[in-house]
């Protein structure tokens, strides 16, 4: 009995929308779904991750662009609580470290109060750089200070007037300079011995002179160091006097910060020491020469202002319960911060001040999401994430130093604790690559969540999806979709899918139709999006890709490319591939011969023999050629060898979905019965002859009945299909038309005999007792064909 063709209703699947309610006339009426559908399985690899504070447990989610990853992360971030343990969030502060100024200090400091101690910190310096010059400026510090002055040079007056006085009575002149320098000269009564004068004194005279100046020397001497003692003391009491009243004004200024900061044991200890070093550096606040004040501002010696700022490296907003970070440029220094250099009048320097934020420090406590090949991609990022994780600090360090391994000075700034969950997206092909060279990449990252392409077909599905449409439109502001155009894009997720019984969960492929649907509805004046420009947008889509098509389908037009679709030939056959661009892909028909010749049963694929043909194809190949051998040659050699190869092939074959068409081919050339050349047939088969299952079925049809469009259509034409492949049917509604009507078949078989009965015409012939077939079978003519070879 032959085989019957399908019905049209087994071409196409329907959206009925039996999940909807009849009152549901547009996705007006349609709740949106604050969710993304169809990834359950990824959604609960995520909540067991974020539900688990342990180091290790970051996410690679795994899937394909446009299936909605990164958008089903945040919708999940942003709506759930991560169980109670999400970590305590902190602003994070640079300072300097007066004790060493290459290695900042970091504060931790309650959300949200960052800010506030920095605009603290600024105000007390504006305090201190008033307050100070007024303290050192009044009539009470001038009295204290001149009382102390007045004291010293009284003692210094009293003290060399009595050495004078007894100088003067023993003949000698004592004289100071300013500069500290003495003289002591022999008086000749009111007025100094001249040289003539002195050395007409007697020698006993002018001993008694020298004996009196050499005691006045030695007594002058000890004088001396009296007074240098004295300055000291006077010094001592100066700078003690002025260390007291920058206390007060330091004490008075800094009580407030340190009552309001009490409980904050970091920012606490860091206001001891600044007062401290305030002390120690009083003068800075004196500077009166505004050039010099600016340079102090500007340069790295340690006495200078910006030494007490505050660099607030992160600030959390008080609402801000879980940081999210999405960084779409992952270098080294976006990730982990970086430390800036500023240049004041030909002079470059750095401090903490000029320490910048990376990604990970505004997501500490949080998430950070990045695409995994762009983290590969980066030098230096993949194992400066890796070295984060493990210590779970985030220590910035400077990537020039360790890139050119020189001595070049830098800061080192103290490490941040880091509790941070990373989540990766990226592709299978990335997954493997980091599973089979990296041996810690299993342990920073153990949850996997992996996204589905897919998902079942059922009325609940399609009612999701048809909320999935509602929240595409509700989110851009779009027209919305009366219930055809909700059947018809759901109809067109099962075409993307392959499959009548699934639905894609590629969401940007749904979202760019229905952004371009829109458009064609704005266009022509709509109030509502309907079925037929939803029709209009997907051929939009399909002339702006097709131009590929367009051309190959004119070679089929010119004659260029030879197909038969109308008679009869012997060994050949019209079998269906797919060609496919980056993001487009069409059937079209070619045409297969095989030819025979006295020999030893092998089947010489030509295609491999000019390396033409790739490995799967050259397998499909071996798998016919042991098929027609378990069926021709149980008992003898097959006396034939057979020639194979694809027409008019240029551009290399692969894939065995040719490997049904070759059979026939075959076995019409062994045969000499001609095939039909109005069929094509696509399918590739096991070692028993069972059809297997292929790809791109909807597009080798559409491209034959094209063809056939092209060389004039008949009743008779049709495409034989494996019947594995039924499911994945979704044909275009010109074709579902036609088969309808009986214009043309589609046929879905399950063993290569069926289609070469379709071909032939004959049957091919049940194996008889002894491995022989009936004489008036195809199988019983081959047979009986190459029996009389062999003899």
């Amino acid at each position: 009995m032959p085989l019957a063709p399908l019905t049209s209703d087994k071409l196409y699947r329907t959206a009925a929308l039996n999940g909807l309610s009849d009152a549901c006339k547009s996705t007006k009426h349609l709740t949106p779904l604050d969710e993304i559908v169809g990834q359950e399985r990824a959604q609960h690899a995520v909540e067991f991750a974020m539900s688990i504070k342990e180091k290790g447990y970051n996410i690679y989610a795994i899937g394909r662009n446009g299936l909605g990853k990164r958008t089903m992360v945040m919708r999940y971030l942003n709506r759930h609580e991560t169980n109670g343990n999400s970590h305590t969030l902190y602003d994070w502060c640079y300072v300097s470290n007066f004790g060493d100024t290459r290695c900042p200090k970091v504060l931790k400091l309650p959300v949200g109060e960052g800010s506030s101690f920095k605009k603290d910190i600024e105000n007390l310096m504006k305090r201190l750089v008033k307050a100070f010059p007024l303290a050192f400026d009044n009539e009470l510090y001038y009295s204290r200070a001149e009382k102390l002055k007045s004291e010293l040079a009284t003692k210094q007056e009293t003290t060399l007037k009595t050495l004078t006085k007894s100088a003067e009575e023993r003949g000698i002149s004592v004289s100071i300079t300013t500069q500290g320098d003495y003289q002591l000269v022999a008086m000749n009564g009111e007025e100094p011995h001249s040289e003539d004068s002195f050395a007409a004194l007697s020698a006993n005279d002018q001993q008694v002179f020298e004996n009196t100046i050499n005691a006045l020397e030695v007594e002058l001497r000890g004088i001396v160091r009296k007074l240098t003692e004295w300055e000291e003391q006077y010094s001592d009491k100066q700078q003690k006097l002025d260390e007291n009243i920058a206390q007060e004004v330091v004490g008075h200024c800094i009580k407030d910060l340190q009552l309001k900061y009490k409980k904050v044991v970091d920012v606490k200890a860091y206001l001891t020491d600044m007062y401290a070093d305030i002390l120690d550096n009083i003068d800075i606040f004196l500077e009166e020469n505004e050039e010099q004040v600016a340079l102090a501002y500007a340069s790295l010696d340690k006495k200078m202002p910006r030494r007490y700022q505050v660099n607030v490296l992160v600030h959390q907003s008080d609402t801000c319960k879980f940081p999210i970070e999405v960084e779409e440029s992952p270098s080294y220094h976006s990730i982990f911060g970086y430390v800036e250099n500023a240049t004041y009048k030909g002079t470059v320097f750095t401090d903490f001040s000029l320490i910048r934020a990376g990604s990970l420090h505004r997501a500490n406590g949080g998430v950070l999401m990045m695409d995994a090949v762009k983290v590969l991609e980066r030098p230096y990022v993949w194992d400066g994430l890796k070295r984060a994780l493990r210590a779970q600090k985030l220590n910035l360090s400077s990537l020039e130093r360790e890139v050119t391994l020189s001595g070049t000075i830098s800061l080192e700034p103290e490490a941040i604790p880091l509790n941070v969950k990373i989540i990766l997206f990226g592709d299978y092909q990335t997954y493997q690559l980091l599973q089979h060279y990296d041996p810690e990449f299993k342990e920073l990252f153990r949850v996997t969540a992996d996204f589905e392409d897919d998902m079942p077909r059922t009325d609940i599905s399609e009612e999701q999806y048809a909320r999935f449409i509602a929240s595409i439109v509700h989110d851009n502001d779009m027209l919305h979709c009366d219930r055809k155009a909700i059947a018809r894009i759901i109809e067109y997720s099962s075409r993307q899918a392959d499959d009548q019984n699934k639905l894609s969960l590629h969401s940007a492929d749904i979202a760019n139709l229905l952004r371009e649907t829109n458009y064609v509805a704005r266009a022509s004046n709509a109030t509502m999006i309907r079925c037929s420009h939803v029709e209009q947008a997907m051929l939009n889509q399909e002339l702006r890709v097709s131009r590929l098509k367009d051309h190959v389908m004119q070679s089929f037009v010119t004659g260029t490319t030879l197909l038969d679709v109308h008679s009869h030939a012997v060994g050949q056959v019209n079998a269906l591939s797919v060609i496919a661009t980056s993001d487009y892909q069409f059937g079209a028909p070619s045409r297969i011969t095989a030819t025979t010749a006295y020999g030893s049963g092998e089947v010489f694929d030509i295609e491999r023999s000019a390396e033409l043909g790739g490995n799967i194809h050259s397998k499909g190949v071996m798998i016919l050629s042991a098929y027609l051998a378990s069926v021709f040659g149980k008992t003898a050699t097959i006396p034939l060898t057979t020639h194979l190869t694809f027409e008019q092939s240029y551009g290399g074959v692969d894939g065995d979905s040719a490997s049904m068409a070759e059979v026939c081919a075959i076995i019409s050339a062994f045969s000499g019965l001609p095939l039909r050349q109005d069929i094509a047939i696509t399918g590739s088969m096991n070692q028993f002859g069972e059809a297997q299952p292929i790809g791109g079925v909807n597009q080798k049809i559409e491209g034959f009945f094209d063809v056939c469009g092209i060389k004039g259509r008949t009743a008779g034409q049709g495409v034989i299909i494996p019947e594995s492949n039924v499911h994945n049917l979704m044909l275009r509604k010109d074709i579902v038309e036609a088969v309808s009507k009986g214009e043309f078949q589609i046929w879905a078989i399950s063993h290569v005999s069926q289609a070469i009965e379709i071909f032939t015409g004959n049957p091919v012939g049940i194996e008889a007792d002894q491995g022989f077939y009936p004489s008036d079978t195809v199988f019983g003519l081959v047979q009986s064909k190459l029996n009389a070879l062999r003899r």
